[in-house]
């Protein structure tokens, strides 16, 4: 036993089992950290998994909705000028009911006079001059140029 005492005591004996002891500290904390990280690393890809799984499923429902809603607020605004115009139309409606409103319109756009008036209509003879000159008519009756324009088309058509 004296040897193996004298040999557990040597220095070269300690320095070897420090070495030893140091290297497998070292060795149990390296796996340790690879276990942790290699823990870490397949929660991390398991948590972007389901992120990036959701983010997908969400996606095509939230584009649905934010164009149904857009398309909502399109259809109200079309009520609501659709709405107006019926507000414009009853109120015309009920202009051209009074008998009034009617005779003014009637003389305003037809010319029409009443037994006993005489009526008058007042043209720019420059203007006059230059609408005949833009379409090419002479001083001839509106009808005879809707007659030359049916003559001319049926010829030809020939």
């Amino acid at each position: 036993m004296a040897v193996k005492d004298r040999d557990r005591f040597s220095t070269s004996t300690r320095l070897k089992l420090l070495g030893e002891q140091t290297a497998a500290r070292v060795y149990r904390s390296q796996t340790k950290r690879q276990a942790r990280r290699s823990r870490l690393t397949g929660r991390a890809a398991l948590l972007a998994l389901v992120l990036c799984s959701l983010i997908v499923a969400l996606a095509y429902p939230m584009r649905q909705y934010v164009s149904q809603r857009a398309e909502v607020a399109d259809l109200e605004r079309q009520r609501e000028q659709a709405r107006q115009r019926v507000e414009q139309l009853r109120d015309l409606k009920a202009r051209w009911q009074d008998d009034a409103y009617a005779e003014q319109q009637i003389r305003q756009r037809l010319h029409y006079v009443m037994p006993g008036e005489t009526g008058y209509v007042v043209i720019d003879p420059d203007a006059a001059k230059q609408a005949r000159a833009a379409k090419g008519t002479t001083d001839r009756p509106w009808y005879t140029n809707v007659w030359d324009g049916v003559d001319k088309s049926d010829a030809a058509d020939q």
